[in-house]
């Protein structure tokens, strides 16, 4: 006669269910990969930093701003204030982009892995990037004058293939020469080993 809970994590209670379990339900004395080798580890994903979705918002709120005093402003003075109605276009413009650039920015992550470096991207067409460290010939930092003024770097990588080139917008200054250290001193420990 078996006491305790079923809850209970003594060895009767698992010995039973292991006994009830199928082969497919068992764990496999190698680990959770089973015989084949061990379990490929998710990568670790780092998201790009608020700055960016400020920037961008704030050039977004500027040039439809712009665009609605434009379309709200000139035909009421010119033609008849009825048609100060056009400035609605612009600002459910604006709306319906402020609320995109925060899907887009959530949707950009990149994770460092031993062998090569992830990118993805998209929220209608997800896109995911594996740029090898091996195949990296040229990784640069820029920062145009908005980014600058936000405080903001982007990370371009280049390969031998134009197609694979990828980039990270957005990061701050510190990790993206971070990121350039390390891609450059892996590419070229990995490129030696070819």
């Amino acid at each position: 006669m078996e006491t305790g809970s079923p809850d209970d994590t003594g060895t009767a209670g698992a010995t039973r269910a292991a006994d009830r379990a199928g082969p497919a339900d068992r764990p496999s004395p190698a680990g959770p990969a089973g015989p084949a080798g061990p379990a490929r580890e998710e990568p670790v994903w780092t998201g790009l930093p608020p700055g960016l979705l400020r920037m961008r918002r704030l050039l977004l709120v500027v040039w439809l701003g712009l665009l609605t005093l434009a379309a709200g402003v000139l035909p009421a003075l010119f033609l008849a204030p009825l048609w100060a109605a056009l400035a609605l276009l612009p600002l459910a413009l604006l709306a319906w982009g402020w609320v995109m650039l925060g899907r887009n920015w959530r949707s950009w992550r990149y994770a460092e892995r031993a062998d090569d470096l992830l990118i993805s991207r998209g929220v209608l067409w997800r896109e995911e990037t594996v740029v090898p460290y091996g195949r990296m010939q040229l990784v640069e930092v820029t920062s145009g004058p908005v980014e600058r003024h936000f405080g903001l770097a982007s990370v371009q990588l280049h390969t031998a293939a134009a197609a694979t080139d990828a980039t990270i917008p957005g990061l701050d200054p510190a990790e993206a020469e971070r990121l350039r250290d390390r891609l450059t001193e892996l590419g070229e420990a990995r490129s030696a080993g070819l």
